[in-house]
C-alpha cells in the first residue's frame, strides 16, 4: 500500500529531526564516525598479524602506532619547505595588495561601480537623518577581519587535532576488540537466524564497501601527489615536493581541498615570479592535473568500487559539507557507501537505493 499523507509526513518530519541532532551534535558525532569508518579501513591489517599469531591488541598498538609515525614522518620530511612557505606569507600579501591596488587604478569594473552607489546611498542617508556617514579606514577593517580570521581558525585547528584523536582512539578500540562490536549487532538483530544472516552480510558489504573506496582514494592521492610534484618542479615552482604532498593530501577533502591547494600554489607562484600570469598557470596546472585523475582513473575506480550515482554522490557530498563542514566533506563518501549498503538490503529503503545506484 502506499503512504498516506500522515505517514509521508511524519517521515519528513522524522528525516528533519536526524538532521538537525546531527547538526547541533557534530562535535560528538564526528570523531565517532571518523573513528569508525578508520577503523573498518585498517581492520585487515591488524586481522593479518592476527592470523600470524600476533595478539589483537598487540596488533591494534602496532598499526596506530605505525599510522602515527607514517604521518609524523612525512611532516617532518616537508618541515622546511613549510617553514620557507611561512616565512614568505608576508611578501606574499604584500604582492597580492599591490596586484589589488593595481587593478583597481585601471578602469572601474563592475564591482567597483556597486561600492560606488552603495556609498552615495550611505552619504543620502546621513544626509537626510543629519548625521555624519560612519567610514572605517578600509585598512583597519580589512586588519580587524583579517585578524578575528586567524583568532578563529586557530581554535578550529585545535578542536580538529582534538577530534582526530578521539577518533584514533574510538578506532583503537574498535580494532582491539575483534569481531565484538559485529557479534553484539547480530544478536540485536533479532532471534531469526535470517535477521542475523542478512545482518552479518550486511556488515561485511559495508567493510568491504568502505575498505575498496579508502584504498581507491588512497592510490588516486598518491598519483595526485607525484604528478602535481613533477608539474611544479617542471614550472620551477619553489616546494614544489611539499605542494604536492599538500595537493595529495587535501585531495582526501572532495571539491574544496583541490581549490585550497591550487590557490596556495598560485600565491607561491606569485611570490616566486611576481608574475600574475605565473601564478594562474601554477593554479590552472594543479587544477588540471587533479580534475584529470579524478575524472579518469579515480573516478573508474570509485566507480568500480562503490557503483554509485555521482550525480547523487555529488549532492550527498554538499549535504554533509553543509551540516559538518570540512569533516562533512571528507566523510561524506563513506557514509554515502554504507547508506546504500544499508538501503540494497532493506526493503523499505528502495528508492534511497535507486537515487544512490550507478
Amino acid at each position: 500500500m502506499p503512504p498516506t499523507a500522515i505517514e509521508i509526513a511524519v517521515i519528513v518530519l522524522a528525516v528533519i529531526a536526524v538532521i538537525a541532532a546531527a547538526r547541533v551534535a557534530q562535535t560528538f558525532l564526528v570523531p565517532v564516525v571518523a573513528g569508525i569508518l578508520l577503523s573498518y579501513t585498517l581492520r585487515p591489517l591488524v586481522s593479518t598479524l592476527e592470523r600470524l599469531h600476533v595478539r589483537r591488541i598487540a596488533g591494534a598498538t602496532i598499526v596506530i602506532t605505525v599510522l602515527v609515525a607514517i604521518v609524523g614522518a612525512s611532516v617532518y620530511a616537508i618541515r622546511d619547505d613549510v617553514n620557507d612557505a611561512m616565512a614568505k606569507l608576508p611578501v606574499a600579501a604584500r604582492k597580492l595588495r599591490n596586484v589589488a591596488t593595481e587593478a583597481a587604478r585601471g578602469a572601474p569594473g563592475p564591482m567597483s561601480n556597486v561600492k560606488a552607489a552603495a556609498a552615495e546611498l550611505d552619504r543620502a542617508a546621513a544626509a537626510a537623518t543629519g548625521k555624519p556617514p560612519a567610514v572605517d579606514p578600509p585598512s583597519t577593517a580589512l586588519t580587524t577581519q583579517v585578524q578575528s580570521l586567524i583568532a578563529e581558525q586557530s581554535g578550529n585547528v585545535l578542536t580538529v587535532i582534538a577530534q582526530i584523536f578521539l577518533a584514533l582512539l574510538l578506532s583503537y578500540f574498535l580494532l582491539a576488540s575483534g569481531d565484538t562490536f559485529r557479534r553484539k549487532v547480530a544478536r540485536l538483530a533479532g532471534e531469526s537466524l535470517a535477521r542475523r544472516r542478512v545482518t552479518v552480510e550486511l556488515l561485511n558489504e559495508i567493510d568491504g564497501q568502505i575498505q575498496r573506496y579508502m584504498m581507491t582514494l588512497l592510490a588516486s592521492n598518491v598519483l595526485i601527489a607525484l604528478l602535481t610534484w613533477a608539474a611544479l618542479a617542471v614550472l620551477r615552482v619553489p616546494n614544489a615536493g611539499m605542494w604536492g604532498a599538500v595537493t595529495g593530501v587535501l585531495h582526501f577533502i572532495p571539491y574544496a581541498g583541490t581549490l585550497v591547494a591550487a590557490a596556495g600554489v598560485g600565491v607561491a607562484s606569485l611570490v616566486q615570479f611576481g608574475s600574475l600570469g605565473e601564478a594562474l598557470l601554477a593554479f590552472a596546472v594543479v587544477v588540471c592535473v587533479v580534475e584529470s585523475i579524478s575524472a579518469g582513473f579515480a573516478t573508474w575506480l570509485q566507480g568500480r568500487a562503490a557503483r554509485m550515482n555521482p550525480v547523487a554522490v555529488f549532492i550527498g557530498v554538499l549535504f554533509f559539507g553543509w551540516l559538518w563542514g570540512g569533516w562533512g566533506l571528507l566523510l561524506g563518501m563513506p557514509i554515502l557507501a554504507v547508506l546504500k549498503s544499508v538501503a540494497d538490503r532493506v526493503d523499505g529503503m528502495r528508492p534511497v537505493s535507486e537515487m544512490l545506484g550507478a
